[in-house]
């Protein structure tokens, strides 16, 4: 089997259907261009056939690009790869402006046969620009689908002609949420922007009406006719100039000039609309190649595609280990997060028992996921029913006794030993003895949590990230005694309710605040240091991080920062490295700046909790100082602060995948995207000369910055981690 076939039908209608075989969906790989290309050109030539429908044979039309595909050409290039990532390109582009002018006469634009797409479902990426080739779109009124342009949010952009055609169809401004956030609509939301053109029941069957009824008319792109204009203005036309100029303003405004990706795909579009079409489709072929070939794309489409995926696929789950999907799950603490938690799990069709120790308090957490329903309904993201459906799923209660039948426990209270341990034997008393019992904690160990069990084996920690039902990581961590079946159970878990997991061994802050937290330490050290909160922040913003330290913290809360750091030094004694740290926090802890819960912190705040701007009142406790750090000095600091923990972590064995290190620091708390992570990132810097690097932070500003013995030793092999550690990633 291939994965396109055509069927032509008595009324002469080519029916071009996608259906890769074993995929539960549609990507496109080289071999796949061929074959459409090879059916295209037999339907064109066939005098019986009077127009083309491409359709899916699956639920959904297609989800884009392999994009391991690029990597592969990439890799057998040679010396050239710019050559070949530029001539597959242009060949794609070759096959789609095939479509697009089906055989009509070049001058007078007649003779052609119509072509249309017919989507049954989500059609994404290179999925989008197969149809915006095609003469006429028609998607099924299915609210579940999904249509969109999403490869800036992987380091690359729409290299199949979807960039130019987007842009010509709709106008820049118009285009721009599409291209450079990749927003992703339903189909009648994608028909109101214009991006799709019929919302029908049968999409098949109204595609081919429309061949067989089709006019040349119909057929001429508006790019193609004559007297076409851009809508919006071209770049040189008044209207055009002012969208060309807010489009780079706000790509500079969002990305601070870190992402690659989004100035590429700028300068595809202001350069494309100067010219016309085939060219404008070069030009969009040669940015698309500059980016395959900037490490920032490799880095990322190798952590938030491929390792990505191959996480929530169970790359790291234990092998011999039976279905572990949870039917009932308990979850203990019923505060903001329980009631994530809870919510999460009745959205993926999960029973749950919401236990608080008062009644009002669970309904409160119930009533957090009606909430967020009602919303939905509002939203038209679900209808009534479904939203009834999922909150009769939450039973909110004070009783221990409703945890019978629980395969899963869930615990979420307060961050205190004892009360733990209380609840872990209250817990025990009433589930049955297969039942896995996973603690949410960022802080205490896991092992020492699991002392309270009986079942120490069934004993795991499930680290969820605050909002849930937004942030995608999840950290499951192993106690010492911590088996297989418990992990298994955890990851099978965390796939249901569409999550993606790693997988870390126990120890003091796990993986992900082992390494925020000297990202947050080291920008309150330089506010203690005299360097200007402003530099501080945009420093970390324009090298890729979401958020500033400060910002961070604030958002976090100061008084939660002082409670870490009090546990920390009495747990590490004279070997606290974070003394000048503690002046800061703790000073602003007596001033009761705790972040943006009090309106004050390192920002002030208005009565609605809207920052206002870096407090005058920290600048005057902390002078500035005359002597101005350089940019990269202060990037260098916070960057290397959460990488070098990154690859102690990997040393010290709690970290034992790179994978899950690069992939959990972007989706756990946004170390800069465009690098791929912190092992990524030291891969682009080159292991030497980030070991020297390392000596020179430590003989400015302290022994924090020690290169790990790790890290020297891949410096004096010339190694990199991926190249090192990453075998099995080439595999998966």
């Amino acid at each position: 089997m291939t994965d396109f076939t055509m069927n032509k039908d008595a009324d002469g209608v080519a029916l071009i259907t996608w259906d890769v075989p074993g995929k539960s969906m549609n990507v496109m790989t080289r071999e796949s261009m061929v074959v459409l290309n090879d059916l295209i050109d037999d339907a064109l030539a066939d005098e019986a056939v009077k127009g083309i429908v491409i359709t899916s044979g699956k639920a959904d039309f297609a989800g884009g690009m392999d994009l391991n595909t690029l990597a592969t050409i990439r890799a057998e290039a040679g010396d050239d790869p710019a050559k070949a990532l530029f001539e597959f390109t242009m060949n794609g582009h070759h096959m789609l402006r095939k479509i697009e002018r089906a055989g009509m006469d070049p001058k007078t634009l007649k003779g052609g046969k119509p072509i249309a797409a017919a989507l049954p479902g989500t059609a994404l990426g290179i999925g989008l620009e197969l149809p915006l080739a095609t003469h006429r779109i028609f998607a099924a009124d299915n609210p579940k689908a999904k249509i969109g342009l999403p490869e800036i949010m992987v380091g690359i952009f729409p290299g199949a002609g979807g960039t130019t055609r987007l842009v010509r169809k709709m106008g820049a401004m118009a285009a721009s949420p599409f291209l450079l956030e990749g927003k992703l609509s339903d189909p009648k939301k994608a028909k109101a922007a214009g991006i799709i053109d019929e919302v029908v029941d049968d999409p098949v069957a109204a595609a081919r009406e429309w061949v067989l009824n089709a006019k040349d008319a119909d057929l001429v792109k508006p790019w193609d006719a004559k007297g076409y204009k851009m809508p919006g203005g071209a770049p040189y036309h008044p209207a055009g100039f002012m969208t060309f100029v807010g489009a780079s303003a706000m790509v500079n405004g969002k990305t601070k000039g870190a992402f690659p990706a989004a100035k590429a795909l700028l300068s595809a579009v202001y350069e494309g609309a100067l010219v016309e079409f085939d060219t404008a489709l070069r030009i969009e072929a040669r940015w698309f190649t500059n980016v395959l070939l900037n490490p920032s794309s490799s880095a990322m489409i190798r952590s938030l595609f491929i390792n990505k995926q191959a996480l929530e696929k169970g790359a790291v789950r234990p092998e011999g280990v039976d279905d572990q999907s949870v039917k009932k799950v308990g979850v203990l603490g019923a505060g903001m997060m329980g009631a994530g938690i809870a919510l999460v799990s009745a959205q993926a069709g999960i029973e749950v028992v919401l236990l608080d120790r008062e009644q009002a308090a669970a309904d409160k957490g119930k009533a957090y996921s009606a909430d967020y329903a009602a919303k939905g309904v509002s939203r038209k993201k679900i209808t009534q029913d479904k939203a009834d459906a999922m909150l009769a799923r939450i039973t909110a209660t004070t009783e221990y006794g409703d945890l019978a039948g629980c395969d899963l426990i869930v615990e979420a209270v307060f961050e205190d030993l004892k009360i733990k341990a209380e609840v872990t034997a209250e817990v025990e008393k009433v589930v049955g003895e297969e039942c896995i019992f996973a603690t949410n904690t960022s802080t205490l160990p896991i092992s020492d949590l699991a002392k309270a069990s009986k079942r120490p084996e069934q004993f795991i920690g499930i680290h969820f990230f605050s909002p849930v039902e937004k942030m995608m990581l999840v950290e499951i961590i192993k106690g010492r005694e911590t088996g297989d079946r418990a992990v298994a159970k955890a990851l099978d878990f965390v796939r249901q309710i569409r999550k993606t997991p790693i997988v870390v061994n126990d120890a003091r802050f796990f993986y992900a605040n082992r390494c925020i937290i000297p990202y947050i330490n080291e920008g309150i050290r330089m506010v203690k240091e005299g360097v200007a909160p402003a530099l501080i922040e945009n420093a970390a913003k324009m090298v890729g991080m979401p958020l500033g330290p400060l910002q961070l913290v604030d958002e976090t809360s100061i008084d939660l920062g002082a409670k870490i750091a009090r546990a920390t030094r009495a747990a590490m004694g004279d070997a606290y490295p974070d003394g000048e740290v503690d002046e800061v926090i703790f000073w602003m802890e007596e001033q009761g700046r705790l972040g943006r819960k009090t309106g004050a912190g390192f920002y002030d705040y208005d009565d609605k909790g809207k920052r206002e701007g870096l407090s005058d009142v920290v600048k005057a406790q902390y002078p500035q100082s005359d002597d101005r750090p350089d940019l990269v000095d202060v990037q260098h600091r916070l960057l290397f602060a959460q990488s070098l923990e990154a690859v102690r972590a990997l040393e010290d064995g709690v970290l034992m995948d790179i994978r899950e290190g690069d992939v959990g620091a972007i989706l756990g708390w946004g170390f800069a995207p465009w690098s791929g992570g912190p092992f990524s990132w030291l891969d682009m810097l080159g292991a030497e000369y980030a070991a020297a690097r390392c000596d020179e932070l430590v003989a400015a500003y302290g022994e924090r910055f020690a290169c790990p013995d790790l890290l020297r030793d891949m410096a004096a092999k010339g190694q990199s981690f991926y190249g090192r550690f990453g075998q099995k990633d080439q595999a998966a």
